[in-house]
């Protein structure tokens, strides 16, 4: 018996809201990344982009376990030298919400092309609004 392989048109793509309001980063972020990834679906394969659209509302309101809000440190160098700049969580989320959400994610998508193609159905917004009613989400729960 052959294994099935999806042809790019037989791959069926739905729309997915998170909302991160009160809910942890981490398990906020694995769930997304899951969805992404398409591993949720029966037709998933490792070398092919079978995820669905995810969309994060209420990044702003994402919670952070223990003393992460006062230690945890995110971190971009520029790559010359001394380009190290160190932004605090507390910091990061007065200032760019959606980017801490952004990056959790990120982190647990694969390092590839593929990762990068995938990152790229991944929307994040601070409030409870988004532009994407036309695509008609699905509202993703999060246990």
């Amino acid at each position: 018996m052959k294994t099935h392989i999806p042809s790019q048109g037989e791959i069926v793509r739905q729309w997915h809201v998170v909302d991160a309001g009160g809910q942890v980063l981490g398990r906020v972020a694995s769930k997304a990344a899951m969805i992404l990834m398409g591993k949720h679906k029966p037709t998933y394969t490792t070398f092919l982009d079978t995820g669905d659209h995810v969309i994060v509302i209420n990044a702003a309101k994402v919670r952070l376990t223990g003393a992460k809000e006062g230690q945890k440190v995110y971190r971009q160098h520029s790559g010359y030298p001394g380009g190290l700049r160190e932004t605090g969580a507390a910091h990061m989320r007065a200032t760019r919400p959606t980017k801490m959400v952004e990056q959790a994610i990120a982190g647990m998508l694969p390092k590839t092309k593929l990762g990068k193609q995938m990152y790229r159905k991944l929307k994040v917004y601070a409030g409870d609004k988004h532009p994407h009613q036309a695509q008609k989400p699905v509202e993703l729960a999060i246990s």
